[in-house]
């Protein structure tokens, strides 16, 4: 078996951008005090919102509107129960998946007629990956983002609240208010990686985001909390995840072939969680 290495490395770039997107979301949330364990629903979210939205309207941008606004209430009511009821945050994250999974089991039997998949979508109707308006947003949210993670006052004080969140309401800036500014952030760029599964398939189908969020919550802890450190380690997990389909073709058992990139997971998290430290109040509710 050969490997073409300019198909090879379209098709990372093409696996890349959910993963690239979800991560550098989570770092958002996640500096700022709040454990995203939702990301799974929010790109179901988005992926149900683009492909309803593209059926509804004969629009790729009025699905990709549509795709950000349904991970954006998926995001604020994770934000509404983790900040302001101040809930276990895993537990929200957990029950938002499993809501966002049966209730787009129910829209698709609704619109469509199946609990499986949605009707065909055209999507941006752009075939190579490279000029795909997605993947630049993509590569433009590493950008942006650890410049005004480390490089502006929101991300001041973005990272100190969830360092020490005491700090930042004596300084007269509003916890709660950056905290849900981190988590819909995080939602508007989950809800993208999902608008581009969509799209890329042609059609919302069941579970489609298939683990992408928590592997992409792995790429960010490796990635040391930072937009440019989560999108280097998705770029590594979506390179193990396409030579794995470039080796189903070969001799190796295909089981063994599908479980590469979550052994690829495990091992580096294995070497790199140790030395990762988190912020010091994730996951702590702030109280007055």
């Amino acid at each position: 078996m050969t490997i073409e290495p300019v198909v090879f490395l379209l098709q990372v770039l093409r696996i890349w951008v959910p993963y690239g997107l979800t991560s550098v979301g989570a770092t958002f949330s996640e500096r700022g005090g709040v454990i995203n364990l939702a990301l799974e629903g929010l790109i179901l979210a988005g992926a149900f919102g683009a492909a309803v939205g593209q059926h509804l309207t004969g629009s790729a941008a009025l699905g990709i509107v549509a795709g950000i606004l349904c991970g954006l209430c998926v995001a604020l009511l994770h934000s509404f129960i983790t900040i302001t009821l101040k809930a276990d945050q895993i537990v929200s994250g957990i029950a938002l998946n499993l809501l966002v999974m049966g209730a787009t089991r129910f829209g698709l039997k609704m619109l469509f007629g199946s609990s499986m998949n949605s009707d065909r979508i055209d999507g941006t109707g752009i075939s190579l990956v490279l000029f795909d308006p997605l993947f630049l947003i993509a590569l433009a949210s590493v950008i942006i983002g650890q410049f005004v993670m480390f490089r502006t006052p929101f991300g001041l004080r973005l990272r100190s609240a969830g360092e020490s969140a005491e700090t930042v309401a004596a300084a007269g800036v509003s916890v709660p208010g950056i905290r849900y500014a981190g988590v819909l952030i995080s939602g508007v760029l989950a809800s993208l990686a999902g608008v581009f599964l969509a799209y890329q398939q042609h059609s919302f189908t069941d579970n489609m985001s298939a683990g992408r969020g928590y592997i992409a919550l792995a790429a960010m802890i490796i990635g040391k909390w930072s937009p440019v450190g989560a999108a280097l380690a998705s770029l590594m997990f979506a390179a193990a995840e396409a030579l794995e389909m470039w080796l189903q073709t070969g001799f190796i058992p295909s089981q063994l072939i599908q479980a590469l990139p979550y052994v690829v997971t495990l091992l580096v998290l294995a070497g790199f969680v140790g030395k990762a430290r988190a912020p010091k109040e994730v996951g702590v509710p702030y109280e007055k």
